[in-house]
């Protein structure tokens, strides 16, 4: 890592107040240039540990960046992931509070529910389908507590920012449905999405590393190598296989996933 002890913490601190108040803060990647992917991997646990000396709980994981498409977009090649806490599950159908979030979007995901923890390395497919009780149609909602871009600079926000910030998590929904996974074809698995009853977004689980499956693997081992583990009761949302949709107040989401079930949620 580049950062020292402080600045983690400085950022972590600034994250955390950004949430509270709603006021973004500036691009760590301009404050720290040389910030690596393990500094922000320690500015998001930072935040973690700080929240759960709160008493937040956690309530599972999130993978981010799966597609090809984003990872285009960001110029790198590999996913990155995030914590749910359990004041960020919404219930579907649920209304979100006015001035919850800063700037709402929502993905479409496949939510697996494990019965069973994850090895903290050398994990295979198997071992995901094995230790996972049932998979959901889910909603993820994005926030992010830093800005998009510099308004000085124009620079975009980078990956280091993304994931220093919980991967730019906010919420998550589960559709009430349940479903063996080995019962189901995932890669197959999609959603038709839409914003005010007008689609805005379609895609299919093979969006996702080309199996969302292969997302789970991929993130017990990324959390081997921090010290972290998935366990038994939690919830991964295993990425998203739609672009973001903008979600201004007033927005009702509703995500059909055919046979594999529905969910929604609305900003008010």
């Amino acid at each position: 890592m580049s950062l020292d002890a402080q600045s983690i913490e400085k950022a972590a601190s600034d994250l955390l107040e950004a949430e509270r108040t709603r006021r973004q803060i500036g691009l760590l990647s301009l404050r720290h240039p040389g910030l690596t992917m393990d500094d922000a991997y320690a500015i998001q646990t930072a935040a973690m540990e700080a929240k759960l000396a709160q008493g937040r709980r956690i309530l599972g994981w999130k993978i981010g960046l799966t597609s090809r498409a984003m990872q285009d977009a960001l110029q790198i090649d590999t996913p990155d992931s995030g914590v749910l806490f359990d004041d960020m599950a919404f219930a579907d159908g649920a209304t979100v509070p006015e001035g919850r979030f800063i700037q709402p979007r929502i993905e479409a995901e496949i939510a697996f529910v494990l019965k069973s923890d994850l090895a903290a390395e050398g994990v295979t497919r198997d071992a995901v389908l094995a230790a996972t009780d049932h998979v959901a149609p889910a909603l993820e909602i994005l926030d992010t507590r830093i800005l998009r871009a510099d308004p000085e600079t124009g620079q975009p926000r980078r990956v280091t920012d993304t994931i220093a910030d919980n991967a730019a998590n906010a919420g998550v929904v589960l559709g009430q449905q349940r479903h063996d996974p080995r019962a189901v074809d995932l890669r197959w698995t999609g959603a038709i999405v839409k914003r005010d009853g007008v689609v805005e977004e379609t895609g299919l689980g093979a969006g996702v590393l080309d199996d969302p499956v292969a997302g789970i693997v991929w993130l017990a081992n990324r959390m081997g190598a921090y010290g972290q583990r998935m366990k038994a009761g939690q919830v991964i949302l295993s990425g998203s296989f739609i672009r973001p949709v903008e979600c201004p107040p007033g927005s009702r989401i509703a995500a059909d996933f055919g046979a594999f079930g529905a969910v929604s949620v609305a900003f008010a």
